[in-house]
């Protein structure tokens, strides 16, 4: 199949196969993706496409594959999620007080410093854990959680025990 070719057979079916992809997703952009991806591979293989009797049949069918597939792979992943937050409470609660404190407190450090800190003390991460995945020295997130230390207990000197004293 030349370029020509497939341009050709790309412009008399490609609005076809969306509508009956369309029809099996029910989802017009995840139609037009999944034909779209199946014209890509159609292009990938378009020598040996010469030779088959129906192109369209082809892509039709690969289209629906692909369609299925994400079908099943967004099913697998909302049982998991399910799984996942089976026995956990369904609303959650407001946050405290003391919690949106230090979340303000937190958003005026510097990025630097809120980003070692957040690892550090809230994701649980070692010095080195967190120099590997920030890309600094062990030395310079020492600094760095000193300063955001020093930092977030001048923003909350004024809060104590659930109450602020302004």
């Amino acid at each position: 199949m030349t370029i020509e070719e497939y341009e050709e057979f790309y412009a008399s079916c490609a609005r076809r196969l969306i509508g009956q992809v369309y029809l099996l997703t029910g989802n017009l952009h995840e139609a037009e993706d999944t034909v779209q991806e199946a014209f890509v591979r159609c292009w990938v293989r378009r020598r040996s496409m010469e030779t088959a009797s129906c192109p369209e049949a082809w892509v039709r069918t690969v289209a629906f594959r692909l369609a299925i597939s994400r079908f099943r792979r967004r099913r697998r992943g909302r049982e998991a999620w399910h799984r996942a937050m089976a026995g956990q409470p369904r609303e959650v609660a407001a946050p405290d007080e003391q919690s949106v404190a230090v979340a303000q407190a937190l958003a005026r450090l510097p990025d630097r410093q809120r980003l070692v800190i957040v690892m550090f003390y809230l994701c649980d991460m070692t010095v080195e854990q967190v120099a590997a995945e920030a890309g600094v020295s062990t030395g310079t997130v020492k600094t760095q959680l000193f300063r955001g230390r020093s930092a977030l207990a001048s923003l909350l000197e004024g809060f104590k025990g659930g109450s602020r004293n302004d």
